[in-house]
Order: structure tokens, then C-alpha cells, then sequence
């Protein structure tokens, strides 16, 4: 997925020149091609996050689209107060592009790893977030992010689902159950675990790859008495946006994700994973639980 940003990016600042590329070191090097051909509009601001927001909300101001980057606790947590006054409060846009997710960089400690950033995102007013699930969805949305002012967040993982599916903001049926079934939403790479998990119960799975706005008409349509929401951030982000769609169907939701509780270890994200409860032997526990 980093490497599509990568590409594309760089693509669309050959074709567009209102393109810009905002950087605090991560990524320097891959985007070094690119600076060299548009040093007007590929700008190293060095390991200053906040700077990179303001930097991004004032080339927004002069009619530029920035691109912003980082891992995501850098370019959301620790610059939130910059996208709040930058981006929401100077009514400005931008297409913030995170990689490292809630913990693809277990490796590298806490410091790596950010599972509230959609959470962080939804305080604020305005912003649509993608969350791809497979390389070959990354560029289609990042060119449609590119055509507008809005405030875009695309979160990238180096957890991936065996295939892609064609960017929209609509949930996308993988599997059906008996009407009435109970729903299972998968989001962004999450799908693949859930269909492992689900793989011979009566469920419908469905897909999202924009969680925001989240498609409540079609969440409305599927769901008939039970909906769980399987998310690779912090568990429960989408419960309120799943309740107010829902207000008038009498349900039960589940809503799993990364669990609120610090893993104070390293291992791989495999290992985050488990720990989690969001592999598929964790994920069918929980909802085979819920459902009986």
C-alpha cells in the first residue's frame, strides 16, 4: 500500500499542479525522484508533526491540494490540535495518508502504533476516512481525494486482504445468509479474517472500505436483529454512527477491534493480532459467543 501511495502520489504531481506532497522525514527517500522534479511542492518540514499540518492548511489556503504523511500517531495524534484549527477551523482540506496502523510497527514500540486515530477524527467535523483493504484500492482513492477540497484521511496497513474490490463508499455484500441472517461488517483488512472466522456460519459479511461517512442506509438494509462490526482500530470507534443508523431497528450489537488495555510487548503484528482477539480463531470465539 506505501508503495502505491508512493507511486500515485508522485503521478499526480506530473499531472496536477495544484498537487503537493508534505513530509516530517518518513518517506524522504521514496519520494526523493518527485522532490527533485517539483522541490516547489514536495517540502521536508524534518520530525516536526504539528509543522506538517500547518505547513499542509496554509498551501490549502493558497488553492494547493497538500498530501500529508506520516505514521499515523505522528500525523493524527500528535498533530491533532493543527487539524483541528488548520484544517477544521480555517475550513481548509487535505488528504492526510497514514501508514503504520494500529500496530504494523509492533517492532518498533508504543511510540509506532496509534489505535484511536479514527476515534481522534471523529471528534472533529467533516472528514471522510478510507481504509483500504488491499493495494490495488489504494490509488483509485487516493486520485477521487485528489479531485476535491475536502478533508480525506486514507489509512494504510501492511495487513492486506487476498484481493481488492472496487473503491466506493457503499458496503459491498461477500456473503449472504438466510434473510434475517446476523451481519458481520468487516473493515478494511479485516475482511479476510472475517471470512475465515465465518467461513460456515449463517451470517452475511459485508465490506466497507470508507467506514466515513459510514453507509447507514445500507447497514439499515441488512441488518434485521444482530450486527457485528469488526474494525482494525480501537474497539467500539463505529458505535455510535452504527446506533443512530439503526435507532428505529431493535438490535444487538458487537463491536470488536483493538482492545483499549496497552500490550506492553513487541512481537509481530500477527502477535497484536491474536493478543487482540483479532485473528480468526479470536474473532469466531467472539462471535460465535455473541450470537448464541
Amino acid at each position: 500500500m506505501r508503495e502505491t501511495f508512493v507511486a500515485t502520489t508522485s503521478a499526480l504531481l506530473d499531472e496536477d499542479p495544484r498537487t503537493a506532497v508534505v513530509l516530517a522525514d518518513i518517506s524522504t527517500d521514496a519520494f526523493r525522484p518527485a522532490q527533485r522534479k517539483h522541490p516547489d511542492r514536495v517540502l521536508n518540514v524534518g520530525i516536526r508533526e504539528q509543522l506538517m499540518a500547518g505547513v499542509a492548511g496554509g498551501l490549502a489556503l493558497t488553492g494547493l491540494r497538500p498530501f500529508v504523511h506520516s505514521y499515523a500517531p505522528f500525523v493524527i495524534d500528535r498533530a491533532y490540535e493543527q487539524i483541528k484549527l488548520d484544517f477544521g477551523h480555517q475550513d481548509t482540506g487535505a488528504v492526510l495518508v497514514s501508514i503504520g496502523a494500529s500496530y504494523d510497527a509492533s517492532a518498533e514500540g508504543y511510540t509506532h502504533q496509534s489505535s484511536g486515530d479514527v476515534a481522534l477524527l471523529d471528534t472533529l467535523e467533516g472528514w471522510t476516512v478510507h481504509v483500504p483493504g488491499h493495494p490495488d484500492e489504494v490509488a483509485a482513492v487516493l486520485r477521487a481525494a485528489a479531485t476535491n477540497d475536502d478533508r480525506v484521511y486514507v489509512r494504510l496497513s501492511t495487513q492486506q486482504n487476498s484481493q481488492g474490490y472496487a473503491p466506493t463508499s457503499d458496503l459491498q455484500v461477500m456473503r449472504r445468509g438466510w434473510a434475517g441472517a446476523p451481519v458481520v461488517l468487516a473493515v478494511g483488512p479485516m475482511l479476510d479474517p472475517v471470512l475465515d472466522a465465518t467461513r460456515d456460519l449463517d451470517v452475511t459479511v459485508a465490506y466497507t472500505m470508507t467506514p466515513r461517512p459510514l453507509d447507514g442506509r445500507g447497514l439499515r438494509e441488512l441488518v434485521s436483529r444482530e450486527v457485528v462490526v469488526v474494525e482494525p482500530y480501537l474497539a467500539g470507534t463505529s458505535s455510535r454512527l452504527v446506533a443512530a443508523a439503526l435507532s428505529d431497528v431493535p438490535h444487538r450489537e458487537l463491536h470488536l477491534g483493538v482492545g483499549r488495555a496497552e500490550q506492553r510487548r513487541y512481537g509481530t503484528p500477527a502477535d497484536h493480532a491474536r493478543w487482540h482477539g483479532l485473528d480468526p480463531a479470536g474473532l469466531r470465539e467472539s462471535i460465535t459467543g455473541f450470537l448464541s
